[in-house]
C-alpha cells in the first residue's frame, strides 16, 4: 500500500516528536525533565472536574448539533462579551477537539491551494504544518519588537495574516497601537485574519485584547481561536472554540462533520465549566514565580540570553554566544543530561532554545535549569563539541 503525496513528505511537529521521545525515555524507565513543552503542574479548575464527573454518570450521553449544543455556545458567547468585548451570536461559534482543529479548519475552510499567508517568526509550528497539508504559499516574516507602519508597509499582499496574541514563544503581548495599526493594515491590504488567544489568561505585564473588538471583524474577516489548554491548565482535554462570521462557521462545521462530528459530550461540559470559570490569578502568580527564578538563574549566564515575557509559558532563551547547532545542543542534552528543550529551529529561529517552566515542583526546576546551564557552559568552554551552526 503506497502512501499518497498529500502526507509522504510531511513530517510530525517537531513538539509532538520531542514529547513523544520523553515519554519513550520515561516508559523505557529513564528519569527526564521535560522543558520541551508546557504541560501544567496545576489541575483544572474544580468545578470542570465537577461538571465531567456528573456528566460521566449520565445514563446517555448523546450527540450533539456539530458546532456544539446550543446551550454551551450561548455560554461562550456570555464570555466573549465579558473577557474579550466581542459581541457574537451562537451561529458564529463552534466547539472543537483544541485550537489545532479550529486552525485547521478555518484555514481549509478561508483558503485555497497557492494562496498567501502570512506567519510571523518565531511561530507555533502547527501553523506552517497546517499550511504545508493545505499547499498554501507561506510568507515567514521575522517579528519586530514592536509592530509599527513601517514594519506594516513591509509585509506582502495576503489573504491572511496568523497572529498568536500573547504570542508563543516569545510571551508578547501586543499593545492597542499595534493591534489598531495593524488592523488598519488588513482593512487597507483587504487581508483577513486568524487570531489564536490561546494564553490570553496568562498574562504577567500589559493587558491582552482581542483584535476582534477593535473593528467590525465580521466584515474585515475575523477567526478568533481559543483554547482552554493553557489559559486553564487544562492540556490533556482537548478543548477550544472559535468565532467567526457565520458563513465561515458554517463551512468549518461542513468539514468537522465528517472528520470528528460534535466534541464529545465530557468535552462539552468541560469547555462550558472552563471559560465560565473566571481568571486564575493563584496560576499565574505560581507562573510569574518560576518565570523569575529561571531568568535570575540565568541572568550570570555569559552564553544566554533571555527576556522576561509578559505572558505565557515559556522563556524564549538566545543562545546563539555558542555557536553550535540548536538542534544538537538539545538532542546531546536530552541523551546526556536527560533534560529536554525544544530548539529554536522547530519555530523557525537557530539559535535559540525554548524554556517551558510550568510542569514539576519547583526542585525539579530548579535543578532541571542548573543541568541546562551545567552543560551549556562547558559547550562554551569546548568540553563538550557540537556540531557548527
Amino acid at each position: 500500500m503506497q502512501i499518497s503525496q498529500r502526507i509522504a513528505t510531511s513530517r510530525p511537529l517537531p513538539t509532538t516528536s520531542m514529547h513523544g521521545r520523553v515519554e519513550a525515555l520515561r516508559a523505557a524507565g529513564e528519569s527526564v525533565i521535560d522543558f520541551s513543552i508546557a504541560i501544567s503542574h496545576f489541575a483544572a479548575p474544580e468545578t470542570v472536574r465537577r461538571s465531567v464527573a456528573e456528566m460521566a454518570l449520565h445514563k446517555v450521553l448523546p450527540y450533539t448539533i456539530v458546532g456544539g449544543a446550543l446551550a454551551l455556545r450561548s455560554q461562550l458567547v456570555e464570555k466573549l462579551q465579558r473577557d474579550n468585548k466581542i459581541n457574537a451570536e451562537p451561529d458564529e461559534i463552534i466547539v472543537t477537539n483544541g485550537a489545532k482543529q479550529a486552525l485547521y479548519e478555518a484555514l481549509y475552510v478561508l483558503t485555497d491551494p497557492g494562496d498567501t499567508i502570512i506567519v510571523f517568526r518565531p511561530y507555533w509550528p502547527a501553523y506552517i504544518a497546517t499550511a504545508e497539508l493545505l499547499r498554501l504559499d507561506v510568507r515567514i516574516v521575522d517579528l519586530p519588537l514592536q509592530l509599527d507602519e513601517q514594519f506594516l508597509s513591509t509585509l506582502p499582499a495576503a489573504k491572511l495574516v496568523i497572529l498568536n496574541n500573547p504570542h508563543n514563544p516569545t510571551g508578547k503581548v501586543f499593545s492597542l497601537k499595534e493591534l489598531t495599526l495593524l488592523v488598519d493594515w488588513m482593512r487597507l491590504q483587504e487581508c483577513g485574519a486568524i487570531v489564536d488567544e490561546s494564553y490570553e489568561k496568562l498574562v504577567f505585564a500589559g493587558e491582552h485584547r482581542s483584535l476582534a473588538a477593535l473593528t467590525d471583524w465580521r466584515a474585515l474577516g475575523v477567526v478568533t481561536i481559543f483554547s482552554a489548554s493553557q489559559s486553564y491548565a487544562m492540556m490533556g482535554w482537548r478543548s477550544g472554540f472559535a468565532v467567526a462570521p457565520a458563513a465561515v462557521i458554517q463551512s468549518m462545521e461542513t468539514l468537522q462533520g465528517p472528520i470528528t462530528a460534535a466534541a464529545s459530550a465530557l468535552t462539552q461540559a468541560a469547555t462550558a465549566a472552563a471559560f465560565n470559570s473566571g481568571d486564575r490569578p493563584e496560576l499565574v502568580a505560581d507562573y510569574r514565580i518560576r518565570r523569575d527564578l529561571v531568568i535570575e538563574m540565568l541572568t550570570s549566564v555569559q552564553w544566554a540570553k533571555v527576556l522576561a515575557p509578559d505572558a505565557g509559558a515559556y522563556l524564549w532563551c538566545d543562545v546563539s554566544e555558542l555557536g553550535c547547532d540548536t538542534v544538537a545542543f538539545a538532542e546531546l542534552l536530552l541523551s546526556e543530561g536527560h533534560v529536554a528543550v525544544m530548539p529554536g529551529d522547530a519555530l523557525g529561529y537557530p539559535g535559540f532554545i525554548r524554556i517551558g517552566f510550568i510542569a514539576d515542583d519547583i526542585e525539579t526546576l530548579r535543578f532541571g535549569v542548573h543541568v541546562i546551564k551545567t552543560f551549556g557552559t562547558k559547550v562554551a568552554d569546548g568540553s563538550v563539541r557540537l556540531t557548527s551552526r
